[in-house]
């Protein structure tokens, strides 16, 4: 069976981006050691997981102009990651006070409330209540 195991995302900073998702998105630490680029130079192997999910995020430190380009613009401006949760106005206003800036107000929409969201890089995500039950 196959199943989406990572994807990365940029970041600047590697201490910076585990804070926000582990404290204030309260994801999982999964991976943190040391690595090496292709051309051996040190960079860290930092995967962050939600709580219970299989798929993670590779915290991929920028490499080079190009690459710190790129930060925050993963999907040229669009929502391009969406983290459901359980509960969506307790992680709302979770986020909301750890200052989390949210970019559209909640909404709801018949796949569940929904509200946008920037993360530490500055791509936009869509933080998603469960889906509505229609009869």
């Amino acid at each position: 069976m196959a199943h989406l195991h990572l994807v990365a995302l940029i970041v600047d900073d590697y201490d910076a981006a585990i804070d926000f998702f582990v404290r204030i998105l309260q994801f999982e630490l999964i991976e943190d050691v040391p690595s090496t680029t292709n051309d051996g130079r040190p960079k860290r192997w930092v995967v962050v997981r939600p709580a219970g999910g299989t798929t993670g995020i590779l915290l991929a430190r920028a490499d080079g102009e190009h690459q710190r380009t790129a930060v925050g613009q993963q999907f040229a401006g669009r929502v391009g990651l969406f983290l459901r949760v359980d509960d969506f106005d307790a992680a709302y206003t979770r986020m909301t006070d750890a200052g989390v800036e949210f970019v559209r107000p909640p909404r709801a929409e018949p796949y569940g409330k929904v509200a946008v969201f920037v993360d530490i890089a500055g791509n936009r995500w869509d933080l998603l209540g469960p889906a509505s039950q229609h009869p």
